[in-house]
């Protein structure tokens, strides 16, 4: 049996603010990685990692090591016997607790460790997560669930019966991804800070490249937001989608206004529009901007959050990001409110190895769980892949569906070594 023997924590930073890479109408960062290691006595590590924007990775690294004693010496039959208990014995620690509860630092580092460990389970089975996930038999998978504050509106019979519904068909639609991946948009082309010689010449690179879904920032100057939604929708075309990511930057009110204006430019979706815990200043954006969908989810700290959203109606997209929240378990409890209130899940990825993740959650959500391509992407930024051993891929527009063991979240150890911080030769 495979004893976890010890938990190696590496805050790695990539200098991507000076190019403009990831910035937006409220951030300006170095991304950066909370990169967990968990060594075992067998022949496998456990990978696993949360996405900061910089200034502040150590606080999650350190967050990392005073939740380790949680899965320092256990067994991994021991973790996959309780999948949900092990889970709250990290974002429910009854002193780290306070410091959130399951949101923030404390969480994001519990989801860290939980995605380690997941992506243990899926190398030690020899399977890519979203297919351990999809094999799963239901009773399993709902043994996975947190369904804790959430009951008033999934119950494990309501998860059992969207499961069992997603055995009918299985094959046929995992064929289909291996065939034709999975359908994603890019966010590459629209980033605030780039300047339109840039923005037009991506967009229209993209546009050649397969893309026909493209997504740009906006929140800044009104006149700025407006130009560069032209440019981009002249290289794309009536036909192609095109969404809009505000980052959380507008009061409601201001929300409303700008994308009456923005509707010009024909957006499929509003991202972010205002504060991501304001559940019911997203459901009156939603009803005002209609047909405009709003999608938000990417810093939605927990379950919780995902549920009021819904029970809203306050999105017609949801976003999931699979290093906000604690881990696998949360987001397939994520995964099935969105299914139960017959919304489409559009992960948030980019980032540093969020792509990664999240192309293993939708696949899983394709097969089992929403069995619907329909309004469904999963995002794609072309940054930072290089830097893992089994990196996205994608062809025409498409993700490739990953083929090998484990969570797609290992790191290349010279890429750690060369952007640790602050003692890698990149930040000396």
């Amino acid at each position: 049996m495979t004893r976890i023997t010890g938990v190696d924590v590496h805050d790695v930073r990539f200098p991507t603010a000076a190019a403009g890479d990831g910035s937006d109408a409220i951030n300006r960062g170095d991304y950066s990685a909370t990169y967990v290691e968990l060594r075992t006595d067998g022949p496998h590590t456990g990978a696993g990692f949360t996405f900061t924007n910089g200034r502040g990775n150590e606080l999650t690294c350190a967050a990392v090591r005073a939740l380790a004693h949680h899965v320092e010496g256990r067994l991994l039959d021991d973790l996959w016997a309780d999948p949900v208990g092990f889970a709250r014995s990290l974002s429910a620690d009854v002193q780290l607790r306070w410091l959130g509860p399951e949101k923030g630092v404390i969480h994001m580092a519990t989801g860290a460790i939980v995605n380690a460990v997941w992506d243990l389970h899926a190398k030690t089975a020899g399977k890519p997560l979203w297919r351990f996930l999809a094999e799963l038999p239901t009773e399993k998978l709902i043994a996975c669930v947190d369904f804790h504050h959430i009951t008033d509106a999934l119950t494990p019979q309501d998860a059992a019966a969207i499961l069992d519904k997603g055995l009918t068909g299985l094959d046929d639609r995992r064929a289909e991804l291996e065939r034709d991946g999975l359908p994603s948009y890019t966010t590459s082309v629209g980033w605030l800070g780039y300047p339109d010689d840039k923005v037009r010449e991506l967009a229209r690179a993209a546009y050649a490249d397969g893309w026909r879904a493209m997504k740009m920032k906006v929140g800044g100057d009104p006149a700025d937001d407006e130009r560069r939604a032209r440019i981009i929708r002249a290289e794309i075309g009536p036909d192609a989608l095109l969404m809009m990511d505000a980052n959380q930057v507008w009061d409601v009110d201001e929300a409303i206004a700008r994308m009456a204006t923005l509707a010009a430019a024909d957006p499929y979706w509003i991202e972010e529009p205002t504060h991501p815990d304001d559940v019911l200043g997203h459901a009156r954006i939603q009803r005002a901007v209609h047909p405009i969908r709003v999608a938000t989810g990417e810093v939605a700290a927990n379950r919780v959050i995902f549920k009021q959203l819904l029970q809203a109606d306050a999105v017609r997209v949801v976003q999931i990001d699979a290093c906000r929240v604690g881990g696998v378990p949360e987001v397939l409890a994520e995964l099935l409110l969105a299914a139960k209130f017959g919304v489409p899940v559009c992960p948030h990825a980019g980032g540093v190895g969020l792509c990664e993740l999240v192309q293993h959650l939708f696949a899983f959500d394709y097969l089992r769980v929403g069995t619907s391509l329909e309004g469904r992407m999963v995002e794609y930024v072309d940054h930072l892949h290089e830097h893992f051993t089994d990196p996205v891929r994608t062809r025409g527009g498409r993700y490739v569906l990953p083929d090998r063991p484990g969570y797609s979240a290992t790191m290349r150890p010279e890429s750690v070594a060369e952007f640790r911080f602050p003692d890698g030769p990149v930040w000396r």
